[in-house]
């Protein structure tokens, strides 16, 4: 697999996907190099919007393609923002105005009852129709905080605290949050995945990739 297409127009995280694959034997390029357009989010769940974007990405580029469908999961609010991350207030809402709704959603909101969690799904495809598709989940524990704290990373990561490290995802050094995060993890399973399914790995073996979960 001499080539694989990212399935994301995010520039967060393309260059995220491109630092945690760059040790890995595979050629990875965002579908804009091949004018991929975007595609409707219609499924009800972080795995089924995954493979719409990866089948979507493959059947315009006609190579394998790698996708992830990722959000913040908050326990006091039901699960939201969930799917619904990137557009929480508002389909044509930036980051901060996710923030600023967040926090007043979770305004007077005790650190107790705060806890949330991001979740990363990936799912590869080797061609649009693949009956087999490898799906892998990482989760990423935490609570949101009751300010921005951080000039690192993009989305909710300035709100997203690690209680145990006492600081916010914006507040790692890049390097630290792509052996904790999410992504880090899904990744992890993937590599797992493909070494355990060796057509999946010609021409080119895949390096472990571990991140500390400690």
């Amino acid at each position: 697999m001499s080539t694989l297409i990212l399935a994301s127009s995010n520039p967060g995280k393309i260059k995220e996907f491109s630092q945690l694959l760059s040790a890995w034997a595979i050629d990875v390029r965002p579908q804009s190099e091949w004018a991929v357009p975007e595609v409707a989010e219609t499924g009800l769940s972080f795995v089924e919007n995954a493979l719409i974007k990866a089948r979507h990405a493959s059947r315009h580029a006609g190579l394998p393609a790698l996708a992830d469908d990722s959000g913040l999961v908050v326990d006091r609010l039901n699960g939201a923002p969930g799917l619904y991350s990137a557009r929480y207030a508002g389909a044509d809402a930036d980051d901060a105005a996710n923030r600023r709704k967040l926090l007043a959603a979770l305004a007077d909101v005790p650190d107790t009852a705060r806890s949330a969690r991001f979740v990363c799904v990936l799912a590869l495809v080797r061609h649009p129709d693949d009956p087999l598709p490898l799906i892998c989940q990482g989760e990423w524990a935490g609570r949101i905080a009751h300010a921005e704290r951080g000039e690192h990373g993009f989305g909710y990561d300035s709100l997203f605290e690690l209680p145990e490290r006492q600081c916010t995802a914006a507040e790692l050094a890049p390097s630290e949050k792509q052996r904790l995060s999410h992504r880090a993890q899904a990744l992890h399973q993937l590599q797992q995945r493909l070494t355990h399914n060796p057509h999946w790995l010609a021409p080119a073996a895949v390096p472990e990739h571990r991140p500390d979960t400690n």
